[in-house]
């Protein structure tokens, strides 16, 4: 893999990191209500989860193009269609709701399964606000581990975004574990960056963004990505058939 197209990669993931899915909206929310210091566990959960699902995608994809080549075709083209839904959709609902709001609701989603630890979850309290009697019954570290965990592997849409989005960034001529390491590599960091300025600086953010049309525009920019990486995708698997 060259640097010029692990920088496109980089670059890409980077913007689409920053747009408030389900692993940013956990991290944003409970930011708020635990701190940064204990939601650390909750960030350690979801880069667990979402490695679990990036190796299962690419152990899958390093099966099919060793044992069944011409299936990367097929999934190419079907990862390029599913790339331009999500454009697409990304376009249309780009004004839909904000971050505070989306972000109470994925609090009360996961209080309604954690019912026991997590029943100031879904109220975004501030820990200072609180009473002695009520910061006891703050879940456990371990709980916000594994409720990091949960959320991310709860996304199963993130494997088929892996499985259409990674294959235009791998040249599956050459060795394919040094690319997977760097473009896990690549992936975690925007993920880590994004998830840590979710935590410290989520309410500040949510500020900026929820301000005239700014988290529109940064889901529209999200969406002209999935939509060029898909038309590139297509070419790719035009030009085998071309040649």
């Amino acid at each position: 893999m060259s640097w010029h197209l692990f920088t496109v990669f980089f670059v890409s993931t980077f913007f689409i990191s920053a747009t408030p899915g389900p692993n940013m909206l956990l991290a944003f929310q409970y930011g708020l209500n635990y701190g940064v210091k204990r939601t650390l566990w909750t960030l350690a959960g979801l880069s667990l989860g979402l490695f679990i699902l990036l190796l299962s995608t690419l152990l899958g994809l390093d099966v099919i193009s060793r044992q069944s080549p011409w299936l990367l075709d097929i999934i190419k083209t079907v990862g390029a269609l599913y790339l331009i839904y999500l454009g697409v959709a990304s376009w249309r609902d780009a004004g839909d709701g904000s971050l505070m709001s989306d972000a109470q609701e994925m609090g009360a989603e996961v209080a309604a399964d954690y019912p026991s630890t997590m029943q100031h979850t879904a109220d975004m309290p501030k820990p200072r606000s609180l009473s002695s009697a009520a910061v006891r019954e703050y879940p456990s570290n371990v709980t916000l581990f594994r409720t990091g965990v949960w959320v991310s592997l709860s996304n199963p849409k993130a494997i088929l975004f892996f499985a259409a989005f990674f294959p235009k960034f791998i040249n599956f001529s050459a060795p394919l574990w040094p690319q997977y390491i760097l473009l896990t590599i690549g992936l975690f960091f925007s993920e880590t960056i994004w998830q840590i300025i979710y935590t410290v600086g989520g309410k500040q953010l949510a500020g900026w963004l929820d301000i005239g049309n700014r988290l529109a525009w940064l889901n529209r920019a999200c969406g002209v990505i999935f939509i060029l990486i898909a038309a590139a995708l297509l070419a790719e698997v035009a030009s085998t058939f071309i040649a």
